[in-house]
């Protein structure tokens, strides 16, 4: 059985549901859905865009605290309660894949856990692995 490796969200939940911010096993890191919080508060309030942004740092850092970096990333999976926004969340998301080109999934859900966010978003990774040139499309 292959090593998992845990990064902590901090959360008095994490325990008591039973989840990770991340975890590695292997080349495979899968980063599980991630919001605008600190401190139990919801980071850029009014703003799809701000959300994105911090929720995408807080991605970045929890990949390289598993080895890996945002080029790794094959997919993101962004959950919005307004699809209407998607226009500042794309924006958001190529500032971090433009180049890197994931598969990218955007999906308006009814709610997320606090009625002020407005993004959610976990990815995947696959680190060490064969690279294939890039078709240039």
């Amino acid at each position: 059985m292959r090593e998992r490796i845990r990064v902590s969200t901090g959360s008095p939940w994490e325990h008591a549901v039973g989840y990770s911010r991340a975890i590695r096993i292997g080349n495979v890191i899968e980063v599980a859905g991630t919001t605008a919080m600190k401190d139990g508060e919801v980071v850029g309030k009014d703003s799809a865009y701000e959300q994105t942004i911090y929720i995408l740092e807080i991605i970045k850092s929890t990949l390289e605290q598993l080895g890996a970096s945002m080029s790794d990333v094959i997919r993101t999976r962004m959950f919005v309660t307004d699809i209407s926004k998607w226009e500042e969340i794309g924006k958001a998301h190529g500032q971090y894949f433009k180049d890197i080109r994931p598969v990218a999934t955007m999906v308006e859900v009814k709610s997320l856990i606090d009625p002020n966010l407005m993004v959610e978003i976990e990815v995947q990774a696959l680190i060490n692995d064969i690279c294939f040139k890039d078709d240039k499309n």
